[in-house]
């Protein structure tokens, strides 16, 4: 059995220090022989899967198909290195490909425009920076407090986008590149029906009908392999270029040439990448923690933060995509038997294999393939089952993620994300401000905690305690309980004693609260007085001269 190697140890005090100890690459750390058989087939099982799907991806991204090959090399092997997960498949997906598009577009960086290679450099780049900066301030557990239900949302936006951007290639007719945004895609696209090549159409529907058996019926197959090799004999020996069948751009030979990021756009794209480095790391962590095995050690998101980060700035020197571990393609690792992450190794070895001796075959791949590579895993984005359980469960939560997903649709994703975030945000603090006081009751000995709110009886000395630490956000919630209960009472109390052991740590806002609680019931004529404040925190108040009085008028007792 392999252990969570990370320690930790928290000294409390002004400052909270924390101690790590991480082992290093667990996700290749200790290794068995008798592994390397069952890596070396699940890598080029996920290989088959993974590298037609991120040279899809890398179109949704605006970009030359190859970037999405290069996307499996240098990112994959630096998380292999560096990462937490045993089995997770760091590449590039579908969410972080649409966010791509929208980043650049709304940075005015036009597609297929010659500085556009540059700009994605960039892009990768403070991906990978944002997410090194979010692990030194171990931000971690703080991005992961994003609502379900606003991924929920999210997700859905992002796959019904995608999947109106594929509608061109699916026809055979020409994008319009004016139209951003899924309801005018979807209106240009359906303005062009009358337009629809036949042939294009008739091999899409195959392409997506294939796609879908193979799905359901052979789950361990490699569907987009064997659609994309179908597609490629098509046209080799099929004559559907002859037909009027359109194939994607030439793949260049070898590969990548390492680049220089340019830096005329990072104003402009900075915001997306800040969205696309909270979406790659949600996305990672939550595909790692799916597949992770009982025996495998535990994900730690700072370790994803950094590991992802360092994959980032690595593969943007060599036009990869912002990289993200897909649940998909990691789920077909798993599936066929990955041990650890050699078997990402053994994936990204075979992605410079097809570099180097396949580009002109994958030249051949034409461009309704490619389309339906990308319709058929992105229409997974929504998830209508997690939908109808959020409405039975919760109406609001139901009407965040509509709300997320509509503005994803409407005005864009990037503004989802951030209304997303503020939505997430007011929803933890909103819940933060609610207050959890109870009275401790003594029954024939043995204290017990009343109902939230209420007094059980009239008690003197009167004993309320909160079932949460106070901070910051909930103090003034709590404190007004408090007051509340004191004076509610009948008859009132003459003492109320207000129970600190839950008060692991405490500062001077938290004191200033007590001091004013103090101060409002002393003038009702309410004596207060505290106790069982935890050691660390009370060698923290002691230095306050409000305490310091407390103490020396005999109203702390030390349970």
């Amino acid at each position: 059995m392999v252990h969570n190697p990370a320690t930790a140890t928290v000294y409390a005090g002004h400052t909270c220090a924390v101690r790590f100890r991480v082992a290093p690459s667990p996700a290749l750390l200790p290794y068995q022989r008798q592994w390397l058989r069952s890596d070396v087939f699940a890598g080029l099982a996920a290989g088959a899967v993974v590298i037609p799907q991120a040279m899809a991806y890398a179109t949704v991204a605006n970009m030359p198909v190859e970037f999405g090959l290069y996307s499996c090399m240098l990112p994959m092997i630096v998380y292999a290195f560096t990462g937490g997960s045993r089995s997770v498949s760091v590449s590039t997906t579908s969410t972080v490909a649409t966010l791509t598009a929208s980043t650049m577009l709304g940075a005015g960086v036009l597609a297929g425009s010659s500085g556009a290679p540059s700009d994605l450099m960039t892009l990768t780049l403070l991906v990978g920076v944002i997410l090194l900066v979010a692990r030194v301030l171990r931000l971690g557990s703080v991005v992961e407090n994003i609502n379900e239900a606003t991924l929920i949302g999210l997700k859905a936006g992002v796959g019904l986008t995608i999947a109106a951007g594929q509608l061109p290639k699916l026809l055979g007719v020409t994008p319009d590149p004016n139209h951003e945004g899924f309801f005018r895609v979807l209106a240009s696209a359906l303005r062009q029906l009358g337009h629809a090549h036949l042939m294009t159409v008739v091999l899409s529907l195959a392409s997506i009908g294939l796609l879908w058996f193979i799905g359901r019926a052979y789950p361990k197959v490699p569907g987009p392999l064997v659609v994309a090799g179908l597609g490629i004999a098509g046209a080799s020996f099929g004559g559907l270029s002859a037909l009027g069948v359109k194939l994607i751009p030439a793949v260049p030979e070898g590969l990548p040439v390492p680049g220089w990021p340019a830096f005329d756009h990072v104003g402009h794209l900075f915001p997306g990448a800040l969205a696309i480095a909270m979406m790659a790391f949600l996305e990672t962590v939550s595909a790692a923690r799916g597949i992770r095995r009982r025996e495998d050690a535990q994900i730690e998101p700072d370790r994803e933060l950094s590991a992802l980060g360092l994959a980032a700035v690595a593969g943007a020197f060599f036009h990869a995509l912002p990289p993200s571990g897909g649940f998909s393609q990691s789920q077909v690792n798993t599936r066929s038997g990955a041990r650890s992450q050699v078997s990402g190794l053994v994936t990204a070895a075979l992605a410079v294999v097809v570099a180097l001796l396949l580009a002109p075959v994958l030249s051949k791949l034409p461009e309704a393939t490619l389309g339906a590579m990308v319709l058929v895993p992105v229409l997974g984005l929504i998830e209508v089952r997690a939908l109808r359980q959020l409405w039975t469960f919760s109406r609001r939560e139901f009407t965040l993620a509509i709300l997320v997903m509509t503005v994803a649709l409407t005005v864009g994703l990037l503004p989802a994300v951030a209304v997303g975030v503020l939505l997430t945000l007011y929803a933890v603090l909103h819940n933060a401000n609610q207050p959890h006081v109870v009275q401790v009751v003594d029954h024939h000995g043995i204290s017990t905690d009343g109902p939230e709110g209420e007094l059980v009886h009239p008690a003197d000395p009167l004993v309320l305690r909160t079932q949460v630490a106070l901070y910051t956000a909930n103090l003034r919630a709590n404190t007004k309980m408090m007051r509340v209960m004191a004076l509610s009472a009948d008859p009132p109390p003459k003492t109320l004693v207000v129970d600190l052991s839950r008060q692991l740590s405490i500062s001077t806002t938290i004191l200033d609260g007590l001091r004013d609680l103090d101060a409002d019931l002393a003038a009702a004529g309410v004596r207060v007085e505290f106790a069982a404040m935890p050691a660390t925190a009370l060698a923290l108040a002691r230095r306050w001269p409000w305490w310091q009085d407390v103490e020396r008028e005999g109203r702390y007792r030390q349970v």
